[in-house]
């Protein structure tokens, strides 16, 4: 698998308790692929408050330690709003296969958010498929890109 993203770093990947058996499907289909990871949990179906695992992943992303993240929840809207608290982090919510291509191309998106109560799993894992291997375009987008740190 080609990649935009420097694969010798772990994948990030959490979630809440309405995204956990998504998650728990997606780290097997990362394994499947011989991708590494760092799971930030939560690690049983209890329920949780979705920004304690979120912010964990952004920060992982966002110092480099990982390569992107990887981020679910019921609607995507939570783990989206909180890891795009950090600066350095693109968290794009993506319900399909051509959305996921978009976020990267256009946006330059370094974490997936996905809603599990809305995707099927084999959905989910096109899109982080997608997610991995499609490249930033550059160019009129990076202009953009670079607009979007408030200062």
């Amino acid at each position: 698998m080609t990649s935009s993203f420097d694969l010798n770093k772990p994948i990030a990947i959490g979630s809440d308790h309405a995204g956990f058996d998504y998650k728990e499907q997606l780290i097997s289909f990362l394994e499947g692929k011989g991708l590494s990871y760092k799971d930030f949990g939560p690690f049983s179906r209890d329920s949780v408050d979705y920004p304690d695992y979120a912010h964990p992943v952004a920060e992982a992303v966002e110092s480099g330690d990982c390569a992107f993240g990887i981020l679910l929840c019921g609607s995507a809207n939570g783990v989206a709003i909180t890891a795009n608290k950090h600066q350095q982090i693109r968290a794009g919510i993506c319900w399909g296969d051509e959305i996921a291509q978009l976020v990267r191309q256009h946006n330059d998106a370094n974490v997936l958010c996905i809603p599990a109560r809305f995707v099927r799993e084999e959905d989910a894992e096109k899109m982080v498929t997608t997610f991995i291997t499609t490249p930033f375009e550059g160019g009129r987008h990076a202009n953009r890109v670079g607009k979007i740190a408030c200062s």
